[in-house]
């Protein structure tokens, strides 16, 4: 039955895919639903009255939450808003892990503090059987100089060479703001973000599942990253934008038969236990004095799946 939908992107409501999808046969689901803000989706109106609204939400998240399996992960994000009114609905589903908080500033509101990030919430359906990876992100430093930006007390010489353990706030992802690299859809995700997540959750030949997939994001993640997905939208329009952006993916994302993120030019997120064997596919200075040295790089050498 699921065979039939994968590395598809699917024309339809999402309500109706989903009730075709088995229960417990996806790795993972992702879903980045209208805000209900009156944004100009196609072929969606954003603006259902507030009830209304919740009502709809409760039943994708239902669905959502019952095509996952025992190992697996739901994600969903959104405002602060709505995931205050999404909490409710997925406790009484599924177990609530990390609600996860990503920088992402906007313009001041008049008499209010200035919203600054989206959440994802992640829940999974049986937490001790929940398949979940360490991840790691690069030290954050000066541009320039790359040194770290961090005074570490004396104790740099004991951190990790790439950097470390990725928290449940994320400062080093941002959103994509010029038009030049947006698709026709008003909340276009960056894909390094949804590559994030799926490291963390999933293994190669993995299946992650998108029932609002807009212009292909999340599945082009999953494709760069040796998954499977499947894609559902309401519009033509997008399904025509995704397909002809995950016939774009290239294969450099994996490193030695290890898979990676990138992100403007540079790795982004790896797993902690790819390490050993990620590393000597890069070019790290043998004994450096200081860590503020380091500026690790893919070996031009190096070895791809």
């Amino acid at each position: 039955m699921l065979d039939k939908y994968l590395n598809k992107i699917i024309r339809g409501d999402c309500l109706e895919i989903l009730k075709k999808v088995p229960d417990n046969s996806v790795d993972m689901t992702f879903a980045d639903p209208p805000f209900n803000l009156k944004k100009k989706y196609n072929g969606y109106k954003d603006s259902l009255e507030f009830r209304e609204y919740l009502e709809w939400c409760d039943k994708w998240i239902s669905e959502m939450v019952r095509v996952t399996k025992p190992t697996g992960s739901i994600f969903v994000h959104n405002i602060p808003k709505w995931l205050s009114f999404y909490v409710k609905i997925l406790n009484e589903h599924a177990s609530f892990k990390h609600w996860i908080a990503w920088n992402a500033p906007t313009s001041p509101m008049g008499k209010s503090l200035q919203p600054a990030h989206y959440g994802i919430l992640f829940y999974v359906k049986e937490p001790k059987k929940t398949k979940i990876y360490e991840i790691r992100m690069p030290h954050d430093r000066e541009r320039k100089s790359m040194y770290l930006r961090k005074d570490y007390g004396g104790k740099k010489a004991g951190l990790h060479p790439f950097g470390p353990l990725v928290s449940d706030v994320w400062t080093d992802l941002h959103r994509i703001k010029h038009n030049k690299y947006r698709d026709e859809h008003p909340c276009q995700l960056p894909v390094p973000l949804l590559e994030r997540l799926i490291l963390m959750t999933t293994d190669e030949g993995d299946v992650v599942l998108d029932p609002f997939i807009g212009t292909g994001t999340t599945a082009v993640a999953a494709k760069k990253l040796g998954r499977k997905y499947i894609g559902i939208d309401l519009d033509q329009e997008y399904k025509q934008i995704s397909e002809s952006n995950l016939n774009k993916v290239s294969s450099d994302s994996n490193i030695g038969g290890k898979w990676v993120s990138f992100y403007l030019g540079e790795i982004r997120t790896l797993r902690n236990e790819d390490w050993d064997a990620l590393s000597k596919h890069f070019e790290i200075p043998k004994n450096p004095k200081d860590i503020d040295f380091i500026k690790i790089k893919v070996s031009k050498n190096s070895s791809k799946k």
